[in-house]
């Protein structure tokens, strides 16, 4: 166990520093640099600002010295907020974008688990046929459309709730609506042709036979081995939630770190898009990391070394 949680830590690294490079060297290759797009900027201060963020030095300094920099926590200046440190930016906007991806996560594994698990229970009934149509309506509308939608018929129409902001805890709802719509119907579809896979196996109709109640059965076996592709999903579902906030942040007016990486991309603000976007990798990578080592303590039955896999 130790031996393959260490591998896995160690391909999290190499992969994060493989993203680091990518990210420093394509942000080097846009042509022009961050103050290209300033007015009346004199050859002085602008020679004066190279200086400051080390714009100056060869390539390989600036890289060197940024790798070094992002092993301490420090993602640098930020090129266009005067004097704000892009770690503090992340800091302070990330709360926002983590409190409205938890609640997307909760709600997305509790509704999807459940529809999946009636629609296995009573399949080929209206149960499962509701649940099916539900999923692929969810898996077909783009988050982005479901949460304009939402905007203008509860919101603008009915009156039900903010159009804008993100302050009272009613104001979750439509944007949780919104980002939580294809993950609900993703796990719903995962769980249902999981489980059953799982109802029809010979194991279950051996315990059947042998007289277990319905309840054993179905959180003894059925679930905990049904469930396993679900937590499969779940890792870059956490990622891809927090990291997809990006648009629904911008629709709702809420003031996460999407909102603020897409602010960047137009400022051409380098030290903060490459910031959010490595920021942006751990969390996809520290996911599955996490995925990983769950499903190995779920299923006993997975091994650790090569030797022993089969």
């Amino acid at each position: 166990m130790v031996r393959y949680v260490a591998n896995k830590f160690l391909y999290m690294l190499l992969s994060l520093l493989i993203l680091i490079s990518a990210t420093f060297f394509l942000m080097k290759a846009i042509p022009g640099d961050p103050f290209q797009s300033e007015k009346k900027l004199s050859p002085e201060i602008r020679e004066r600002l190279m200086v400051q963020y080390g714009l100056d030095k060869p390539m390989y300094q600036q890289y060197l010295k940024y790798v070094g920099d992002i092993a301490t926590g420090d993602f640098g200046i930020s090129m266009k907020k005067l004097n704000q440190n892009v770690t503090t930016i992340i800091e302070k906007t990330f709360l926002t974008s983590l409190k409205l991806g938890s609640v997307a996560i909760v709600v997305a594994v509790v509704v999807g688990v459940l529809l999946g698990m009636l629609a296995a229970l009573y399949h080929r009934k209206l149960i499962d046929n509701v649940a099916m149509i539900l999923a692929v309506l969810g898996m077909a509308v783009p988050s982005f459309v479901l949460a304009s939608l939402l905007q203008f018929y509860l919101a603008e129409k009915a009156g039900w709730f903010n159009v804008l902001g993100f302050e009272k805890p009613i104001d979750y709802v439509l944007p949780v609506m919104a980002l939580s719509a294809q993950p609900i119907a993703f796990i719903a579809r995962l769980t249902r042709s999981s489980m059953l896979e799982v109802l029809h196996a010979d194991y279950i109709k051996t315990a059947k036979a042998k007289g277990l109640n319905w309840f054993n059965i179905m959180f003894k076996h059925v679930i905990r081995n049904g469930i396993l592709p679900v937590v499969t999903y779940v890792g870059p579902m956490t990622a891809n939630i927090i990291t997809g906030s990006v648009v629904i942040e911008q629709i709702f007016g809420i003031g996460g770190i999407g909102k603020v990486f897409v602010e960047s991309i137009t400022n051409r603000d380098y030290t903060l898009i490459m910031g959010i976007t490595i920021f942006y990798g751990v969390i996809l990578m520290l996911a599955r990391f996490v995925t990983d080592i769950a499903y190995v303590l779920i299923d006993p039955r997975i091994t650790f070394t090569r030797g022993k896999e089969g």
